[in-house]
């Protein structure tokens, strides 16, 4: 629980029974993986609703935004692990009340993190429950923006593996762009995750700027405006980072086309060398009773002499037409 003047109070499970009030205070109460008995428990601390887990997994996309008895409820999706190979999204249930907001995870975001330690510095600023929700999607959306960030490093990175330099094109291990393809497709995951949390948020302020609570709170209402805007901004930007992301994709398959291409390419030049010389060799390897050059004293030379000019005049007419 997060009072006004910024003091935190963590209540171990134990610690959550009937006895336990709320103080007036409180504009803050962050619930993370709550069981059914402390949903429960919170509901008649609180007397609002509170959704179980099942509840906010299975809710419709139509109904994460309603508002009840006074009571707005709201559910987002918040991108999860974005530092690992596997990031994910999460929902998160946002509860505002006219006294204060009531947040449900089952998992942990950074932005969360990022949230609590900047509560010293924003405690002002933080006088209820309606500043409160505007100031953590402040952070929530900083937190995006990062992620964008680096999603936009680690795209250049990959361009330059892929492209790189005419000196190391030709030193590239096996299945060199193959692992790229990877990297590429995690990548891309990660934006795609992203720009449907982004989607998310959007939606969830339009909600929120039209709510009435916010109607009386005009600085919360032009930060939530704000940050909407920058919600806007960033789902160009995550566009933009698609497109490339894309575009790397098929240039790291159009790369490999290319390297399969011309390692078919001198098979089947090879191939078409090696064919004059065949054709000779298996013209004097017939076994006719009559054929004069086999009884010629030069015949063997010249046959390996007329082989060795067969395979080389294709050779070096390829080399002329640019082939090799």
């Amino acid at each position: 629980m997060y009072r006004s003047n910024g003091d935190a109070r963590i209540l171990a499970p134990e610690a959550l029974t009937d006895s336990v009030s709320i103080p007036d205070d409180v504009v803050w109460v962050d619930l993370l993986s709550p069981t059914h008995d402390e949903d429960a428990l919170v509901e008649r601390l609180l007397r609002i609703d509170v959704p179980t887990r099942d509840e906010l997994k299975d809710i419709e996309p139509s109904s994460r935004l309603y508002t009840e008895n006074g009571t707005i409820y709201m559910t987002a999706s918040l991108v999860w692990k974005a530092e690992s190979d596997q990031p994910e999204l999460t929902d998160v249930a946002f509860i505002l009340t006219d006294r204060f907001l009531l947040t449900i995870r089952y998992a942990e975001p950074r932005s969360f993190e990022l949230f609590k330690a900047a509560m010293s510095r924003i405690a002002g600023e933080c006088r209820s429950g309606t500043a409160m929700i505007v100031r953590l999607m402040e952070t929530i959306v900083d937190r995006t923006a990062e992620i964008l960030e680096t999603s936009v490093a680690k795209a250049d990175t990959l361009s330059l593996e892929v492209f790189g330099d005419k000196r190391h094109l030709k030193r590239r291990p096996p299945h060199y762009l193959e692992d790229r393809l990877v990297a590429i497709s995690a990548l891309h995951r990660l934006v795609a995750k992203t720009r449907d949390s982004l989607m998310s948020l959007s939606r969830l302020l339009t909600f929120l700027y039209a709510a009435p609570m916010l109607q009386t709170d005009r600085e919360s209402r032009e930060l939530c405006r704000t940050v909407s805007r920058d919600i806007q901004s960033l789902s160009e930007h995550a566009n933009f980072i698609s497109s490339n992301i894309s575009f790397l994709l098929d240039a790291s398959l159009g790369l490999i086309n290319l390297e399969q291409n011309q390692i078919i390419k001198i098979f089947s030049i090879a191939s078409v060398v090696l064919l004059p010389p065949t054709l000779i060799a298996s013209i004097y390897g017939m076994n006719f009773e009559f054929m004069p050059e086999l009884h010629a004293q030069y015949a063997y030379p010249l046959s390996l002499g007329a082989m060795v000019v067969s395979a080389v005049i294709p050779f070096f007419f390829f080399r002329w037409k640019g082939w090799l």
